[in-house]
């Protein structure tokens, strides 16, 4: 059931994407070009969202299941850890360098295929590059002689 549900949100944000013409990297880059010929489409695209998103964030945290009834642990920290603000730096870099935000990079696959696979296996290889950062730096330290093994050979 998990499964169907998260297909069909990535269904309906694609969509959503699709339709908003937000998939165009050219809206978007209008958008950020406040001192050119700045197009405010993506205010209106990110207005509606909010619109749509606060009465279900609302009745979420009323309620503290989601639509599978598994409770719902929302975040609490404050200031931002080190790990948030280095992976929204990173996100906004390869946004920077790819001009595609990721979110519509799947949509890119049927209006620009190769473009959107090149941008989808860096994501892949930044998430793992990542992912083997964020174990190293934070799992304990491993006893001496192991050579970062988790068991000994």
């Amino acid at each position: 059931m998990n499964v169907a549900i998260a297909f069909f949100c990535g269904l309906l944000f694609g969509g959503g994407l699709w339709l908003s013409g937000m998939a165009d990297p050219a809206n978007v880059l209008g958008f950020l070009d406040v001192a050119g010929h700045w197009n405010p489409i993506l205010a209106g695209v990110l207005g509606g969202a909010v619109g749509v998103t606060l009465p279900g964030f609302w009745l979420l945290r009323r309620k503290g299941r989601d639509a599978s009834g598994q409770t719902l642990n929302w975040p609490r920290r404050w200031p931002p850890d080190k790990g948030l603000v280095a992976g929204s730096v990173l996100f906004g870099v390869g946004w920077g360098l790819s001009g595609v935000c990721p979110g519509p990079a799947l949509v890119l696959l049927g209006l620009d295929g190769a473009k959107a696979i090149l941008l989808i296996t860096c994501i892949a290889l930044g998430w793992l590059v990542g992912k083997l950062g964020w174990e190293r730096l934070y799992s304990p330290a491993a006893p001496a002689g192991t050579h970062g093994q988790s068991t000994p050979p």
